[in-house]
């Protein structure tokens, strides 16, 4: 195989893992979408049943669902962070060692540079600060159906 071949070869392999990582990346914001609006229609049910019944006990059980629910969210975030970052990243960037150009690897100094200067807000960090919050305030429901829940068996 001459030299020619050989590097449309290694072309098509990065065109096909870049299109493969993108393809991903949609998965991920697919995934994270499902999770959030099945986290707002649970918070909502949530406060809806702990402010229109007097029994809290239903209250509790899907604050304990959510939190779980908002703790496979935060891994899910993590796993496809990893897989992106390694299966990915390191890939595309190895592929570019073969190419004349190699603007993956560009984009990340640029980005580690902005990091560094704190002038980027990282989307996934933004996702987990969500996952956080959420998980927060399935918390503080708990504990104010839990409170509820023992002093009308106190009454």
């Amino acid at each position: 195989m001459d030299t020619k071949d050989e590097k449309y070869l290694i072309l098509e392999q990065y065109r096909i893992y870049s299109e493969a990582k993108e393809k991903f990346i949609e998965r991920q914001f697919s995934t994270n979408r499902f999770y959030l609006i099945f986290n707002l229609v649970l918070l909502i049910s949530t406060y809806m049943l702990s402010t229109l019944t007097p029994h809290y006990s239903p209250a509790i059980v899907l604050s304990i669902i959510g939190f779980a629910v908002t703790i496979m969210w935060w891994m899910n975030i993590d796993s496809y962070q990893m897989l992106i970052k390694v299966k990915y990243a390191k890939v595309l960037e190895y592929l570019e060692t073969k190419l004349p150009e190699q603007p993956y690897h560009k984009e990340f100094v640029d980005y580690m540079e902005m990091k560094k200067k704190n002038n980027l807000i990282v989307f996934g960090d933004f996702q987990k600060y969500l996952t956080l919050a959420i998980a927060l305030v399935y918390v503080i429901q708990f504990t104010y159906s839990i409170t509820k829940y023992i002093e009308l068996r106190l009454i």
